[in-house]
């Protein structure tokens, strides 16, 4: 079981970046998937989520501004991120939870498998 975590960079502030969650050992479509950001010295903080259902959920800061997407074919769940600005700079996690869980806000403690990040820096 693996999620791998890539699209991060280094962009100027308003820019947009997508950043993709490619899974292997299991189906993305049966598990509630969230993504996490952990800027440095900070905790860990939920961004998004998308139950199996197609719930979706954003905290209020990047809310109108990211997007979450499910890629059936690709097993792959994306965030799109718009108008980038410099908070929001950090390593982005994506995770996958119980497929039973029932999950809203993305909290850490629901999730069990974690990627390993990709760094999104937000700079001029």
């Amino acid at each position: 079981v693996q999620l791998v975590e890539s699209g991060g960079g280094l962009v100027q502030p308003g820019s947009s970046l997508r950043l993709s969650c490619a899974a292997s050992g299991f189906t993305l479509d049966y598990r509630p998937i969230g993504w996490f950001r952990q800027a440095s010295g900070k905790e860990r903080e939920g961004v998004s989520s998308t139950t199996t259902a197609g719930s979706t959920y954003y905290t209020e800061s990047v809310k109108g501004r990211f997007t979450i997407s499910r890629d059936t074919a690709k097993n792959t769940v994306y965030l799109q991120m718009n108008s980038l600005k410099p908070e929001d700079s950090a390593v982005y996690y994506c995770a996958a939870a119980n497929p039973r869980a029932r999950v809203g806000m993305p909290r850490v403690q629901d999730y069990i498998f974690w990627g390993q990040g990709t760094q999104v820096t937000v700079s001029s």
